[in-house]
């Protein structure tokens, strides 16, 4: 595990963008690291513009702004657009590849088109592709362990959804594959 570590998630509203920051920062309390989750989203109630930065360390977190991020996760062509300038070098990017078809435009970073909108209609995974390329992230920076992600999606489900823990867990491991 890295010392620090951050990432930007970024999309439109009710692609899961803020839920997936959050089952990361649940990883980050776990692992028993320090935390910061920082939402910003538009007024609209879904459609709008959301991202949240997650920020990890072992040391106190001086500000919870993430404006270079280790790893950009981009639903949403806009999204890519806004943050991509923002990764550090040697950093990666997990985008869906089903929604965005422009290119990173950058060659010292990784990046990792994951066609996970697609991927979660074919695999009646509808409406998760978020936790698709949140597996992936796991796969591509090891940022926790999969044990992990399982806790923390367990904490981040709301009890009248617990039914769907079971997709979220099989959409990470759909993700780890890729």
């Amino acid at each position: 595990m890295a010392k620090s570590f951050s990432v930007i998630i970024a999309g439109y509203g009710g692609q899961g963008a803020l839920f997936t920051g959050k089952v990361i920062a649940y990883a980050g309390l776990i692992d028993g690291r320090e935390v910061s989750w920082f939402p910003s989203y538009g007024p609209e109630m879904r459609g709008g513009t959301v991202n949240c930065g997650v920020q990890f360390d072992d040391e106190p977190i001086g500000s919870p702004v993430v404006t270079r991020p280790d790893v950009l996760i981009a639903m949403n062509e806009p999204s890519l657009t806004k943050f991509i300038d923002q990764v550090i070098p040697g950093g990666k990017v997990i985008l869906d590849s089903t929604l965005i078809k422009a290119e990173a435009g950058r060659d010292d970073i990784e990046v990792f088109p994951v066609p996970a909108s697609q991927l979660s209609n074919d695999e009646g995974l509808e409406g998760i592709a978020n936790i698709i390329m949140l597996g992936k992230m796991l796969k591509e920076t090891g940022f926790t362990t999969f044990q992990t992600i399982e806790e923390a999606v367990r904490k981040s489900v709301p009890e009248r959804k617990i039914h769907l823990f079971e997709h979220n867990i099989r959409a990470i491991k759909l993700g780890m594959s890729l």
